[in-house]
């Protein structure tokens, strides 16, 4: 049987070769699909597809998401078939099947020499007959890829042979075949038609039962579930776009993300994975990358199909006319058409799966650094010590160590992690999302040059060679570009490191008037960032510089070769090699670009991966490292500490630096290195918390803050008391039990396992409450809930015992008031007793208690000792209570353990010591007896008059009114989302910042580059006239669309790739008319080349200006824009700061920020350009072809149409992703700040939850926007193409003459794609000014009155005690005082006056508007009515500035800044270093001894001008009832704080009674006449209060001390007592008269405190000291 007579296969143009090809492809198909199913054929394919599996099937996620295992699909599935479609498949099939075989039968019977015919058509019935029985043998649900593929095949070759046969007749007047065989390809077409539509019409996936039919296109999104022709036009995205062109999107609008990429099954599966970091992310996405791959390749093979077939359209143009030309130049319009249809669907399809890739890494690396910072150990009272060397070094010599300054380092602080999912996660995924340039460029590369090859031979490679030559210098820069990308990183975190810690103190800074000095900081970080971007945008100059340079020096040098070997430089080979280089440069632009964009990313990565293996607690500690134990497997019970030694966490540093020495070891650290005598002191880091702090100063060796041989068992079900004085190690204890200090021997007997319950329903897990509270960002009742399930009775017996029924009353909307972030709108003792609420709710076995006493009043200290730890609450559970207040709890206690200077120093049953006589010792006991004998007679009192005592103090109105109004009202508005499109201003606010200068000049430059484009396409005609041919041959052979390079440009964040956008692929040829006579070619091509070649250059270097002008706008733009944030910002009213997260503050400065500093100048410029070229190929098309104007109309209607649907959509979408983002980083950094609370709860599964739906959220928003974006290209290559088939149909109708033909194809082309990337660039430009648009929104907020009134300062001396005023120092007048005007008044008509040098305490219950009054002295609210005049002058007609900085304010937690000691105390170093020792020592942070030594250490610098004062105020301190009850533990061994003891952020290093000392130093310092004191001593142990009550008596003798008090004690023997209730004044006047006042305030509270007598005895002191004194 010979096939077609022994025709060649191969010739298309034989009828019976496309029979053969018909028949055979289709049989070879099915044959493959028959052998792959066969078992050891289907058992190695399965094998070797397994690692192109893909690696989270939908059912598998929607089973993770349930919490369930997945199971079996194929039982879900069967149920889905219906019937009727399995019906029409195998009948139709059936038809073609009997069809074919009675052809083939016919033809045979017909034609018996002819076999190959019968057989042909019985081949096509075979594979008709696999299509029949499929459906029935294996019937499916969703669209069967394997019929869809044998449809398509019959489709395409079904066509060949039947338009082949028609071809024929038309040409070359070959008969048709028979009828029968005619009416059989006509139905055999119509067939396959109708069941590939049927198939198209079939759902990729079948919606399983967990998911509501009736929700897919609602809430769920359809892009799993739709059809194969709804994912192949991309049809499901409309239903969004249509909402969203004439509405506001909102987040209900958009629908979830598909199951696949949802945050818990991908973290879950991901977790699984083990290896390095990046092994990991490929082997988690190794289908889609491949994809991406393959399909990239698919795309550019039919991009080079389209300058191919324009090639064969203008052959067969050009010459005589004839049919065969013409019929062929249709088919080529067809195919080019078809080829950019399947091009545009080759880049959707791989686009999408980059896209799914670098979503789904973003989110795995999202999770994995949330779940690891669940995990880490807690670094966060780390001093950097490379900042600490810094600071010596001084702005010194550079040295050696610079080039590793910016490595990545363990131990990342709260800034830097979260830095790392902000820009670094991002920035990964986003390299992957555009990982196709680099596998396309070689590729594109490669066949170019073999054109180029056959084109100009050998000197096409001399060329090349000039390419090769700039690859060094090339590797240069982009080498360079990483160092200094690493240098903005670390930049960018040091600024937001100093941003972070501004914020967070913001309200410390406004009492001290710092704000000009830290608004400085900030700017010099911001300037250290700004010289790092200048670098970077110079480097790309350069960059730019030699890649607009090299292609030109390539063709000019190929053309000289060309030239110079003899060959004569026709028109034709000139335009088609430069078209060629043309193509080159692109890919050539992109290859060093990605290298440095993948370097970057690959810093990135590293960061990561290093912060991913750092150290993490163990899994005794972490809950989500232990996983669920069943009830019964954990044998230990108990809590307790067996021989432990601890130390703070520290980073250890990899000794990887050889040979330098056993030096380099150094660790950064939270105890201290010293060594003084050898470099280490540099290096000298410090201790934290309650570990006291030091400095090298005496060689005492290695001294570090230590837990040493703690040995303690807590016994079960009985409350134990830790006490000791302030940094000896209490907290520290606790934190050692919680397991968050690193373990230096022993062991911690401690299992928390939530499953296992005793018999008094207690799990046996762990609650906390620390000392300085964590509260979350919640409503009052959600965080003393803390995620356990609501249980009325035991909520509200727990609401009254923590005393907050009372606070909770005074809160229009009681527990469903809002708390701001870090409990702002609570007072210190409301958080204290919430945190401590939250402790005691939980059903925990275990509950651990850090000083929760310390902040609160005597009164309330008492009801909580009596109700809660007495109570039933914590009846049957184990509490270990850290506390000062030793005698008012020992009646309670079972057990007491003693700290000193990090030992036990005693430990015991309270039974045992109080035998051994020890207790004597810590707490006197017989007061103890006589307060029980005076409660004895309050009580009977109180019998007679039950509510006596809370009539008295029946909750006031108090400071918390700052939230009133019906319906719990959000304290923290929900943050604000602009609409429609971009407001004018906004461009305008940047077009300002950035100069308009910049911009006109800008407008210049680019209309010279378009001008100059065209005169090099002028030139070469001319040139080509100059061989005095006639320049018919149409150059643009290869006109080649540059879409794919103009798209990195997203990606590049670095200004490598502004300038690839401007060069013109197409710009046509502009026939001109100039009679000017040139030299013949022939003789003078070096004249032509020299020209060319002056023209490219000037287009180049106009380029580069471009560039630099736009960069140099951009950063004064940058510059401008951060400043005025900044100030108005710091300069907002208190009010606006408590309401507004300090996650959104930062959100603005961090993300929109740098979105101005780097990406949307070129933006900007490059939506210029793209509209500079849409209007340049506009203008040439309907010059040189009128009639394009019809076309181009109706695409216009359809492009504007889609454009703005993809406008309107995508900015809602984008803003929306913008604002879902900044709730994924306060919830991390408020996460970060609590981690130890979170973890002592074992809630970490609850917060990983919480973060799923958040991370869920914005991707879902981000994602869709870029599946509209894909929507986009789709529809605009589908238009583009069918506007190019248009213009190629038009040109072949004879309208044009050829020679024009091809500019008209060319510049059609170039038309479509300049609108799609300008409709791209302007969407992108929006978005960009969306954060331009947010950081704008902040340039006008409430701000503060103005710091200083020129025309009205106060004299210097202002406040004097020793002026006329001195009797009425501060006189209040009717002061009524609002939150906010719709608010109820908080305080309401106080008036009194104070004298000089008074000491006034100011009391009143919590809430009762205490604070509020001290805060109006500083003015933080301005009065409603009344005023507060000072020492003669009413404060509000003077500035802030110089109200603030004249009076001290000491508030209750005192913040302390990183930096020295020194720069904490005198920040701008007003005084002298022997100053600042002295306050050290006067506020007993150091002894007498030491300060001596310190200062002759620093007499050398400081002349002992002060030497004979030092010592004036150590006589005549009085014997007050504080100083008698000092206990007589101080130990002189404690490590010594010196004046360069470096602080860590927020002072986390310092316990917080050394925190308190320090702010006393503070004020002290600062010598003012009045001082407002805010419960400044609540969280320090008697001695310490002692010894500052003191220091408060003697040192501030000669100013006015306003005292916010919570103790009696502190209060009793001051001048005069100001009592507040419900924000009235209740009482004024001495203390002697309170106490002794029937029914007062003052007195039911003395009496509830349980020290009356004591109380008394100290006020009638008080009162004869005073009447001696007269």
């Amino acid at each position: 049987m010979a096939v077609c007579k022994g025709a060649d296969l191969f010739d298309l143009s034989d009828a019976c070769a496309r029979g053969f090809w018909a028949a055979v492809i289709p049989t070879a198909f099915v044959a493959v699909v028959l052998v792959s199913s066969v078992p050891p054929v289907s058992t190695l394919l399965r094998l070797a597809k397994k690692p192109f599996t893909e690696f989270l099937p939908l059912y598998e996620a929607e089973a993770l998401i349930a919490g369930e295992e997945e199971k079996s699909l194929e039982e879900e599935i069967a149920l889905g078939v219906p019937l009727w479609r399995t019906l029409v498949l195998s009948s139709v099939s059936l038809v073609e099947t009997l069809l074919w075989l009675g052809i083939g039968c016919y033809a045979l019977i017909v034609n018996p020499d002819d076999t190959w015919n019968g057989v042909r058509d019985f081949l096509v019935a075979a594979t008709w007959l696999y299509a029949t029985l499929r459906p029935i043998l294996r019937p499916a649900a969703t669209a069967p890829f394997d019929l869809l593929s044998l449809f398509s095949l019959h489709l395409v070759l079904n066509s060949v042979v039947f338009f082949g046969h028609l071809y024929d007749r038309y040409v070359y007047d070959v008969p048709l075949p028979t009828p029968i065989r005619t009416a059989v390809y006509t139905v055999n077409l119509l067939a396959v038609a109708g069941l590939l539509v049927l198939v198209f019409n079939m759902p990729l996936a079948i919606p399983s039962k967990r998911i509501k039919k009736e929700d897919i296109g609602k809430k769920i999104s359809p892009e799993d579930y739709t059809t194969v022709w709804g994912w192949a036009s991309f049809r499901w995205v409309v239903p969004l776009l249509e909402k969203g062109t004439y509405t506001t999107l909102n987040e209900s609008d958009v629908w979830a993300l598909s199951p696949s990429m949802q945050a818990k099954p991908l973290h879950i599966k991901f977790s699984r994975t083990t290896g390095k970091l990046f092994s990991r992310l490929w082997r988690a996405n190794t289908l889609d990358l491949v994809l991406d791959f393959v399909l990239t390749y698919v795309s550019i093979v039919f991009n080079y199909a389209s300058p191919f077939f324009l090639k064969r359209i203008l052959d067969a143009l050009s010459g005589p006319p004839d049919a065969e030309k013409r019929a062929l130049a249709y088919l080529y319009a067809f195919l080019a058409f078809v080829s950019a249809l399947c091009k545009a669907q080759a880049d959707m399809q791989h686009l999408w799966y980059g896209r799914r890739a670098c979503t789904r890494i973003r989110t795995e690396l999202m999770t994995a650094i949330y779940d690891k910072a669940l995990k880490r150990k807690d670094f966060s009272g780390i001093v950097d010590k490379d900042k600490v060397a810094e600071q010596k070094k001084g702005k010194g010599g550079k040295g050696k160590d610079e080039a590793k300054s910016d490595e990545p380092k363990a131990g990342a602080d709260i800034g830097k992690i979260v830095n790392l999912m902000a820009g670094d996660a991002n920035r990964i995924a986003m390299t992957v999302s555009a990982m196709y340039f680099i596998y396309g460029a070689p590729f594109e590369i490669f066949i170019a040059t073999l054109f180029l090859y056959q084109l100009l031979g050998w000197s096409a490679f001399a060329g090349f060679l000039v390419l090769l030559l700039t690859w060094p210098l090339n590797n240069f820069m982009a080498r360079r570009a990483v160092r200094i990308q690493k240098g903005v990183s670390t930049a960018r975190d040091k600024r937001m490191g100093v941003l972070n810690e501004l914020i967070s103190a913001v309200k410390f800074i406004k009492f001290f008037a710092w704000e000009d000095q830290w608004i400085k900081r900030v700017m010099e970080a911001r300037e250290g960032e700004m010289q790092w971007m200048i670098k970077s945008r110079v480097n790309a100059v350069c960059f730019s510089l030699l890649w607009t340079t090299a292609p030109i020096l390539v063709s000019v040098t190929s053309f000289f070769v060309y030239v110079a070997q003899g060959n004569e430089l026709t028109i034709g080979t000139a335009f088609t090699a430069i078209a060629l280089f043309q193509m080159v440069r692109a890919p050539l632009n992109v290859i060093p670009a990605w290298i440095v964009q993948i370097l970057q990313s690959k810093v990135a990565l590293d960061r990561i991966a290093t912060y991913l293996d750092e150290d993490e607690v163990d899994a005794q500690v972490s809950t989500i490292k232990k996983g669920r134990v069943p009830p019964s497997e954990d044998a230990e019970t108990g809590l307790g500490i067996i021989g432990g030694s601890f130390k703070w966490n520290e980073v250890e540093e990899r000794k990887d630096d050889k040979g330098k020495g056993k030096d380099t070891a150094k660790s950064k650290t939270n105890g201290t290195d010293a060594h003084a005598s050898s470099s280490d002191a540099d290096e000298a880091a410090t201790a934290v918390d309650d570990g006291s702090v030091v400095t090298a100063l005496a060689a005492s060796g290695d001294h570090r803050f230590e837990l040493r041989d703690i040995n303690v068992l807590f016994p079960e079900g009985q409350l134990t008391l830790v006490t000791g004085p302030t940094a000896s190690g209490k907290t520290a204890l606790l934190l050692a039990l919680l397991g968050e200090l690193t373990t230096l021997e022993g062991r911690i007997v401690m299992s928390k396992n939530p499953s296992k319950v005793d018999e008094h329903g207690l799990s046996h897990t762990i609650s906390y409450a620390a000392q300085s509270p964590w509260l979350r960002h919640q409503s009052i009742k959600d965080n003393i809930l803390f995620g356990y399930p609501y249980d009325e009775e035991r909520y509200h017996a727990v609401v009254e015992c923590c005393a907050l029924k009372p606070d909770l009353d005074i809160f229009e909307d009681g527990d469903a008031t809002e708390i701001g972030a870090r409990g702002v709108s609570l007072s210190g003792g409301q958080k204290a007793r919430v945190a401590l609420a939250r402790a005691v709710y939980a059903p925990t076995k275990y509950v651990l208690l850090d000083d929760p006493l310390s902040a609160v009043d005597s009164h309330t200290a008492r009801l909580l000792f009596e109700k809660l730890l007495r109570g039933p609450l914590l009846a049957h559970r184990t509490v270990v209570l850290v506390t000062h207040h030793v005698e008012l709890v020992l009646p309670g206690a079972h057990y007491l353990v003693r700290m000193l200077d990090g030992r036990i120093d005693t430990q015991g049953t309270i039974q045992d010591l109080r035998a051994n006589g020890i207790l004597d010792d810590i707490a006197p006991t017989e007061e103890i007896e006589a307060h029980k004998e005076e409660l004895a007679v309050e009580a009977a009192k109180a019998e007679e008059n039950p509510n006596a005592e809370i009539d008295a103090e029946a909750p006031g109105d108090g400071e918390p009114d700052a939230n009133k109004i019906k319906k719990p009202r959000k304290l923290i508005e929900e943050e604000h989302r602009e609409t429609g499109s971009v407001k004018w201003n906004i461009y305008n606010t940047y077009l300002k910042a950035s100069s308009y200068w910049t911009w006109g000049i800008l407008f210049g430059l680019i209309i010279l580059s378009q001008l100059s484009g065209v005169s090099e396409k002028v030139w070469i005609k001319i040139w080509g006239d100059a061989y005095g041919q006639n320049g018919t041959v149409i150059p643009q052979q290869f006109a080649y669309s540059y879409r794919d390079y103009a798209e990195h440009q997203h990606v590049l964040d670095d200004g490598l790739s502004h300038f690839h956008h401007t060069t013109v692929a197409h710009a046509p040829v502009v026939p001109y008319a100039l009679k000017i006579t040139f030299p013949p070619a022939q003789e003078h091509p070096f004249f032509y080349i020299g020209i060319y070649a002056a023209i490219a250059l000037s287009t180049g270097i106009i380029n580069i200006c471009a560039v630099i002008t736009q960069y140099t706008g951009a950063l004064r733009a940058s510059r401008i824009l951060f400043e005025k944030l900044l100030r108005t910002v710091v300069y907002a009213t208190m009010r606006w700061h408590d309401v507004t997260p300090q996650g959104r503050m930062l959100n603005r400065f961090s993300k929109d920020v740098e979105t101005v500093d780097s990406s949307l100048a070129s933006t900007l410029q490059q939506v210029n350009s793209s509209l500079a070229l849409f209007m340049v190929s506009v203008l040439t098309i309907i010059y040189v072809f009128p009639l394009f104007i019809f076309p181009a109309i109706v695409l216009g209607f359809f492009y504007r149409r889609f454009a703005i649907a993809y406008l309107n959509t995508g900015r809602d979408i984008r803003r929306m992703e913008s604002n879902t983002r900044s709730p994924i980083f306060a919830n991390f950094n408020e996460l970060l700040e609590g981690i130890v609370t979170v973890r002592a709860f074992s809630a970490e599964e609850r917060f990983l939850n919480d973060l799923y739906d958040k991370v869920n959220l914005t991707t879902q928003m981000w994602y869709t926007f870029w599946m509209t974006n894909r929507w986009l290209l789709l529809t605009f290559d589908a238009l583009g193409a069918a506007g190019i088939f248009a213009t190629t149909l038009f040109a072949l109708s004879g309208y044009v003459d050829a020679g024009l033909a091809g500019i008209c194809i060319t510049s059609a082309m170039s038309f479509t794609n300049s609108v799609y990337w300008a409709c791209r660039f302007w969407t992108a430009l929006e978005l960009d000014l969306n954060s331009v648009e947010r950081v704008v929104e902040y340039l006008d907020l409430p701000q503060e009155a103005p710091a200083i009134i020129e025309s009205n300062r106060p004299p210097a001396y202002w406040p004097s005690s020793t002026s006329s005023n001195s009797d009425s120092m501060l006189i209040v007048e009717d002061l009524v005082v609002k939150y906010a005007p719709d608010l109820p008044a908080v305080l309401k008509g106080i008036s009194f006056t104070l004298k000089a040098k008074e000491r006034v305490g100011l009391l009143g219950r919590t809430g009762s508007g205490k604070s509020t009054l001290a805060m109006s002295v500083l003015r933080f609210v301005d009065p409603t009515s009344g005023r507060i005049i000072i020492d003669g002058i009413d404060i509000s007609t003077i500035g802030l500035h110089d109200l603030r900085s004249r009076i001290t304010f000491i508030p209750q937690d005192a913040t302390l800044f990183s930096g020295t000691l020194r720069d904490n105390l005198d920040p701008f170093g007003e005084h002298t270093d022997a100053e600042c020792i002295d306050v050290l020592e006067r506020v007993q942070l150091i002894t007498d001894s030491q300060a001596v030594s310190q200062r002759t250490s620093r007499e050398a610098s400081a002349a002992a001008s002060r030497a004979a004062s030092i010592h004036e105020g150590e006589t005549g301190r009085e014997a007050t009832i504080a100083s008698v009850s000092t206990s007589p533990t101080e130990t002189e061994g404690k490590t010594v704080i010196t004046l360069d003891t470096q602080v860590s952020p927020g002072g986390t290093n310092f316990s917080q009674g050394q925190r308190q000392l320090i702010a006393m130093a503070r004020a002290l310092l600062r010598r003012s006449a009045i001082i407002v004191l805010d419960e400044a001593t609540s969280s320090i142990d008697f001695a310490t209060d002692a010894k500052i009550q003191a220091t408060i008596r003697e040192e501030f003798g000669n100013s006015m001390l306003l005292t916010v008090a919570h103790r009696l004690r502190t209060v009793i023997d001051y001048d005069r007592l100001v009592v507040l209730d419900k924000g009235e004044l209740a009482e004024c006047d001495t203390p002697l008269n309170l106490i002794q006042k029937e029914g007062g305030i003052f007195r039911s509270m003395c009496l509830k405190s349980g020290t009356f007598a004591e109380l008394e005895a100290a006020a009638k002191a008080k009162a004869e000291r005073d009447q001696l004194q007269q």
